[in-house]
């Protein structure tokens, strides 16, 4: 397979998902996320020559996303300008103002949380796997399963204290 053709395949298959997480990292904020999702694609694309098979082609891909997002995170004041003609269009997601108000309010309850804890929650919400999951952190499945339980609780106490 073709370089070009293999990541136009990566990018298909962990788009959303890598969008989805960076949405996490920033509250909500599409704009934000969708500078990051495109940032780690061009990273994807620079450096697919040095992936050398070790992990899943996804969990590499969860590292640099990860890493992206706390760097962006960390370098809170500038924006970078990224060049999209070669990526393509990205899908937006539209929810009820309620419902939009409720993702809102659980995003800045995941703002609080420690930066792992962070980490962990946002790839559980996006359906990956616990193995996936506990390699990307470097833990135990079992202990991954009493932090998310954890996660849980704390960010239905915090929720429940926002609403009061």
């Amino acid at each position: 397979m073709a370089e070009k053709e293999q990541f136009n395949d990566i990018y298909n298959k962990h788009y959303n998902k890598v969008f989805r997480l960076c949405k996490g990292y920033f509250c909500g904020d599409i704009s934000l996320a969708s500078d990051a999702a495109q940032e780690i694609f061009i990273k994807v694309w620079e450096k697919l020559d040095t992936f050398r098979n070790e992990s899943s082609i996804s969990t590499w891909i969860y590292r640099i996303t990860v890493n992206t997002c706390l760097l962006y995170l960390r370098k809170s004041s500038s924006k970078k300008e990224i060049r999209t003609e070669s990526l393509p269009q990205l899908v937006t997601e539209t929810y009820s103002n309620e419902k939009d108000e409720q993702l809102q309010q659980m995003y800045q309850c995941i703002q609080k949380l420690e930066e792992t804890n962070k980490m962990i929650i946002l790839m559980t919400l996006d359906g990956i796997e616990y193995p996936e999951i506990s390699k990307v952190i470097g833990i135990t499945e079992e202990t991954l399963r009493v932090r998310i339980h954890r996660i849980k609780k704390s960010l239905t106490q915090c929720v429940q204290n926002e609403n009061i």
